[in-house]
């Protein structure tokens, strides 16, 4: 387990959600220290720590353990066209302004 890798991936989202360490570290229940060390990859998170944090940053487990895989890529793929599949032509084009829309604000925040 790369603990390096999982504490840059809690402190890219922590920095997006424009929260401090101190700010995170309070809201998981952990020391400001213990946070730093986590981010830092010097020191293993327990398991419920693992699970504050993904709770705290409103995201799986999983995105704070695992990179962006081509396998999770195109699983999500896939799962928007299932969806788009039981949409009107109407719907589609109301879901592509949408898309549109919320891309363009993630490439400004992030």
């Amino acid at each position: 387990m790369d603990y390096y890798a999982i504490g840059q991936r809690i402190r890219k989202i922590r920095k997006a959600r424009q929260l401090s360490q101190e700010d995170l570290a309070e809201m998981v229940g952990i020391s400001v220290t213990h946070m730093s060390h986590i981010e830092t990859g010097n020191t293993k998170l327990s398991l419920p720590v693992l699970v504050n944090l993904a709770s705290v940053l409103e995201v799986r487990t999983d995105d704070l353990l695992y990179d962006d895989t081509p396998v999770k890529r195109n699983a999500a793929i896939d799962s928007i066209v299932r969806l788009l599949d039981t949409c009107t032509t109407q719907q589609i084009r109301v879901m592509e302004d949408i898309l549109k829309a919320v891309k363009a604000s993630l490439d400004q925040h992030f």
